[in-house]
């Protein structure tokens, strides 16, 4: 079984991401057994370090999950944080702007969930989707509160988003934020048999509506904007992880060693304590329970 190499995910400009590249690749686990093992082991490694980065106090991370319906958002998110301490991590999903939103800049519902020092922030959704089916559907744009000379040239537009984006995660960076951005790949074959299956699934049929199925119409425009926005926004301090995901133990395993990589490299340690005032903090306690 090959060795699980993170780097082989990994889209930091230096080569392009193209919407051909498979969305299955040989599994790195034997067994579901061995996968549980495997992703507890990873659990407890990322619990670890994550301990580390809280105590630190220094650096942050955000995750961002972006995937077509049915790619595997929430479950990976549900197994691969699963040994996390969860008063050190929270979740925000971002569904269609509301009018609030739309009448501030595309990025201002984000900044507001982004996590404090020592604490893992995770998008379910991002602001990505103002690259994406926005640009797939570039009527919504007339929604905002944009002054419509400026939406007159779309190919700038997107453009400057591109580069709005690039300089939000630099600027996130540059303060000790890690921006860790995954993209599941899933074939449309797959997603179809996903989505038959929660539509036999009495349980799970709420999660799925008539416009959801509309969107299948344009998967190929999905694709061409997920690739424009990879590439155009991939870069060395910030890059894109893309997951072959038609395999969703594989998948999770993937981003499990993925993420406690990147925890496990970050400068931070236990702050040191003075032993002497150590043992009089001992000392406190002793004659508090002695009361």
């Amino acid at each position: 079984m090959k060795k699980l190499n993170s780097a082989e995910f990994r889209y930091d400009g230096r080569r392009k991401f193209s919407r051909d590249l498979p969305t299955n690749i040989d599994p790195f686990y034997t067994d579901e057994a061995d996968r549980g093992r495997q992703l507890d082991d990873l659990s407890e490694r990322m619990d670890q370090a994550q301990n580390a980065m809280h105590a630190d106090e220094e650096y942050g991370l955000v995750v961002l999950f972006q995937a077509m319906d049915a790619g595997g958002k929430d479950s990976s998110i549900r197994h691969v944080f699963k040994g996390l301490n969860p008063s050190r991590f929270r979740v925000a999903e971002f569904k269609k702007p509301s009018e609030e939103d739309l009448s501030h800049d595309f990025l201002w519902r984000f900044w507001k969930e982004l996590p404090e020092r020592g604490y893992i922030g995770i998008f379910n959704r991002t602001y990505y989707e103002e690259v994406l089916a926005v640009k797939v559907h570039p009527e919504r744009l007339q929604e905002s509160s944009i002054p419509k000379d400026l939406l007159a040239d779309q190919p700038r537009l997107w453009k400057e988003r591109y580069t709005d984006i690039r300089n939000f995660e630099d600027y996130l960076y540059r303060n000790g934020f890690r921006v860790i951005k995954f993209y599941l790949h899933v074939a449309k074959q797959e997603q179809e048999q996903r989505l038959i299956s929660r539509l036999e699934h009495p349980k799970k049929q709420w999660k799925l509506s008539k416009s959801d199925l509309e969107e299948r119409k344009f998967w190929g425009d999905y694709m061409q904007a997920y690739e424009d926005a990879i590439n155009a926004t991939a870069t060395k301090q910030n890059p894109w992880y893309v997951i072959p995901s038609d395999d969703r133990m594989n998948q999770q395993l993937i981003i499990a060693h993925i993420m406690t990589d990147i925890l496990e490299s970050l400068p931070v340690s236990f702050p040191e304590k003075d032993d002497e005032e150590a043992k009089k903090l001992i000392n406190v306690i002793k004659r508090q329970d002695s009361k």
